[in-house]
């Protein structure tokens, strides 16, 4: 096991009034549990607002650079050469010796590249600071790196605007692979793309894996893209987890209602198919900062019983893999 993460919670406090007093919360994420193992893809799937891209910089412990305010429980276990670590307990200065280890590829590399530097300064800069390689050293790392992810040495003074979503996306992940990480968390990397360009992302992350060996977290709203590049899938609805296993087999048999309906939404593109009927979920999704008591998906599910009100329904192993439900 490479990454274990035990009832990872978190929650951003809302102040209001003069005084700014705390007058609520939103549990963005609530009591999510996953492994990681080595060479493996984990895909976490959800619509927005699920509390998927807030699981990513929780395991990567970036959230607190990003609010002081925000309120974090549970653990992410990591596990190296020199024994266990909790990410979620280390402050931002302890955490920089763990930082090459684990990198995370960001959602819109329209905005994730800093526009005042070249690809070479972007790409070098985790090298600079993370390593004691020489200038030469680093120049051809950045070259090397470039070369990996599909661009060539001429690409190396440009500026950030003068390439594609599809180029920026590549720079990104070869600024992630810089420092030989061993895990990967990859935050919706292809969504800001077209879908030709998205299966080329696709597969160089599968090669960049088969070659480097890594372990990557993928996070998108696409069970189909996640089905193509995950061994295992965790399908979440507001912020916490509902169903966990083989992404073959949630694919193709999912077991909770949610899970249903989020794999019907996906169109397919098979013009000579009939019409199918798809599952259709009522309601609006509840807001986080009052979500529903028990399970919170009861409100939209359409196989509800009035004890769901009562408790949150635990991951309950079920056919080789877990469901917050009892009674699918």
């Amino acid at each position: 096991m490479l990454l274990d993460v035990q009832h990872l919670s978190v929650r951003f406090p809302v102040q209001g009034g003069i005084l700014l007093r705390r007058i609520g919360e939103v549990r963005a994420v609530d009591d999510v549990s996953f492994t990681l193992r080595r060479g493996e893809t984990l895909g976490v799937v959800g619509e927005s607002g699920c509390g998927k891209t807030t699981v990513g910089r929780a395991v990567v412990n970036i959230l607190r650079a990003m609010s002081y305010r925000v309120e974090i429980e549970g653990k992410v276990l990591y596990h190296h050469a020199g024994g266990v670590v909790d990410f979620a307990a280390l402050t931002r200065g302890q955490m920089r010796p763990y930082r090459s280890d684990i990198q995370m590829v960001f959602q819109d590399p329209y905005s994730s590249l800093n526009p005042r530097k070249t690809v070479s300064q972007i790409v070098e800069e985790p090298l600079r600071i993370h390593t004691r390689m020489s200038r030469t050293e680093r120049a051809d790392r950045v070259r090397w790196l470039l070369e990996k992810v599909g661009l060539s040495d001429h690409h190396v003074n440009r500026y950030p605007h003068e390439f594609s979503g599809g180029q920026r996306q590549r720079i990104g992940i070869a600024r992630a692979l810089a420092t030989n990480p061993r895990i990967v968390v990859l935050d919706e990397p292809v969504s800001a793309l077209d879908v030709s360009v998205q299966a080329q992302v696709i597969n160089l992350l599968q090669d960049l894996q088969k070659e480097f060996g890594l372990s990557y977290i993928f996070i998108a709203h696409d069970l189909s893209v996640v089905r193509h590049i995950s061994d295992r899938i965790a399908v979440m609805y507001l912020g916490s987890v509902v169903e966990t296993g083989p992404a073959e087999e949630i694919y193709l048999h999912p077991l909770h209602p949610y899970s249903s309906a989020l794999l019907a939404a996906a169109p397919r593109p098979d013009p000579s198919a009939g019409r199918v009927h798809r599952a259709r979920l009522g309601g609006d999704v509840p807001s986080p900062l009052n979500k529903p008591s028990g399970c919170s998906f009861r409100t939209r599910c359409p196989i509800a019983r009035a004890a769901c009100a009562d408790a949150v329904p635990p991951l309950i192993a079920r056919d080789g893999r877990e469901v917050a439900c009892p009674y699918v």
